[in-house]
């Protein structure tokens, strides 16, 4: 017994030494870490707050610390907000950190940020570590926009309004030419963002006009359709710099650099059956579900969409869902989608000419283009002629091995297709596709003058950057002076005329840096 009672003593003696020096704390002397430098937050449209942004804060020592002061550099002023250790607030006082540990400061910027800088789109501020000389600091950046919102209205009941999708609804609202607020919703300007939430509406027999340098943001699951007659027309013009100042630019709504390039961040630009007369010039679309979605077409024999210019970036699924469409493009780069950057399904009528159809999406079973007639339903095919499939002086290319993906299931209905003086990656290793009548690259009807690369090495289109979306080709590419004259009768993507023996693809070489 004596033994059993002298142990516990010697454990509770232990125990409180142990808890003496694991709580005993220094001041801390300038010798935090950081998971960042600066906390870049995302852009701030007038009255709505940022997404919350975390710090990690490192203490890398053997020694328990106390940061004496951690508080933002404009104190209550500031238009951001932490929290530290689990507490709210703008400045805090001895906050401990153990020996080789670390935590986490949550950063927030309010809604009322643009009230303070009235005259810059910049806010900043900085986190403060400490005091005096040892003092540590963390910039903080945001930049404030002022926008024009677009979003259904909520009624006096508590509901919202909805748009009709055949049976269903969906979150959503009509443009509205004499908005008591926005004024006429269906001309977007240059003059300041717009912020869409839900998925806008053109009204059947209206045209929605975006002009040159206007910047359209989608929130998530958001988007734009293009009813029943309705239309839209993208005006965008060449650009003098990087800046793409005249370029009309569609993507989501979190402008932080870390979102710059991910996929799915929104929803689609849906041109629903019986829309016609779409004009779209100078468009750069990213970081959409599907980029542009096409369902049927106008019943006329004129193109319902004609594409010029236009780059199409970072789609989880398809860059250009087009089923039994009716599409003419120019100068068209698509990259990067998880399925295919253009599928011509359920048939339809296209017609390309010096585009650019990459894809280098991180993960294999994507392809560059697929063409396919038939679409399965419960109560079996529906199968629809592909009228036309025409592909001149086009790059069809990607990080997998057959950037061409062609079904047939029609039996007695047109399947029409022509690649004509294209360059088209097509490994087929295993020649599971040899005898395939569809992909014959000797048939000339099929497959007119066209560059196959049948290995990684033959025939590569040289581009500059995929991983950057950057499809100039280089000077040893091997659409360099291989494309029909005869169909370069304009200006490459970027306003340069094509002279001489042309290139292949939406770019010229006489583009390139």
């Amino acid at each position: 017994m004596y033994r059993l009672v002298l142990l516990i003593i010697l454990g509770f003696s232990m125990a409180l030494t142990s808890c003496r020096n694991d709580f005993d704390f220094e001041s801390a002397t300038g010798s935090l870490r950081f998971s960042k430098d600066t906390v870049y937050l995302d852009t701030v449209f007038t009255n709505i707050g940022s997404s919350t942004y975390t710090l990690k804060v490192y203490n890398k020592s053997n020694k328990n610390i106390s940061i004496p002061r951690v508080a933002l550099a404009k104190g209550n002023a500031s238009k951001y907000r932490l929290m530290v250790d689990g507490m709210p607030g703008k400045t805090f006082e001895n906050v401990e950190l153990l020996a080789k540990d670390s935590m986490f400061v949550f950063i927030e910027v309010t809604t009322d940020v643009i009230d303070a800088n009235t005259t810059d789109f910049l806010y900043t501020d900085q986190i403060i570590f400490g005091e005096g000389s040892q003092a540590q600091k963390v910039e903080l950046v945001t930049l404030i926009q002022d926008a024009v919102f677009l979003y259904p209205q909520k009624f006096t009941d508590g509901t919202t309004e909805t748009l009709p999708i055949g049976e269903d609804e969906i979150y959503g609202f009509y443009l509205d030419e004499n908005d008591a607020v926005n004024g006429n919703e269906l001309h977007w300007t240059n003059d300041k963002p717009y912020v869409i939430y839900g998925y806008a509406a053109i009204p059947s027999n209206k045209t929605l006009l975006v002009d040159a340098g206007a910047r359209v943001h989608f929130h998530a699951e958001s988007g734009l359709i293009v009813a029943n007659n309705a239309s839209l027309h993208i005006h965008g013009s060449p650009s003098t710099t990087d800046a793409q100042e005249n370029e009309v630019i569609f993507e989501g709504d979190r402008l932080e650099p870390d979102f710059s390039d991910v996929p799915g961040q929104w929803g689609t630009i849906w041109f629903t059956q019986g829309s016609t007369n779409n004009q779209i010039e100078h468009l750069t679309l990213k970081n959409a579900t599907v980029g542009l979605l096409v369902s049927g077409n106008d019943g006329t024999p004129t193109p319902t969409i004609d594409l010029k210019n236009t780059q199409i970036y970072n789609c989880s699924n398809v860059g250009i869902l087009a089923r039994t469409g009716n599409i003419e493009g120019r100068n068209l780069v698509v990259n990067n989608c998880g399925q295919a950057s253009f599928a011509g399904s359920i048939g339809g009528s296209y017609e390309f000419i010096h585009c650019t159809f990459a894809n280098y999406w991180s993960r294999p079973n994507q392809t560059a283009v697929v063409l396919d007639d038939f679409i399965k339903t419960a109560s079996g095919d529906i199968i629809e002629p592909l009228v036309k499939a025409n592909f001149k002086n086009c790059i069809l290319y990607g990080s997998s091995n057959l950037s061409i993906n062609l079904q047939k299931k029609g039996t007695t209905t047109a399947f029409n297709y022509k690649f004509d003086h294209c360059l088209i990656k097509f490994a087929d290793y295993s020649n599971s596709l040899a005898s395939n009548p569809l992909y014959q690259f000797s048939n000339a009807n099929l497959f007119t003058a066209c560059l196959i690369a049948t290995n990684s090495t033959l025939n590569k289109p040289e581009f500059k950057s995929p991983a950057n979306n950057e499809f100039i080709i280089s000077q040893n590419s091997a659409a360099k002076g291989t494309a029909k004259v005869q169909y370069s009768t304009f200006n490459d993507i970027l306003n340069q005329a094509r002279t001489g023996a042309t290139d292949i693809g939406a770019y010229n070489w006489t583009t390139i840096d």
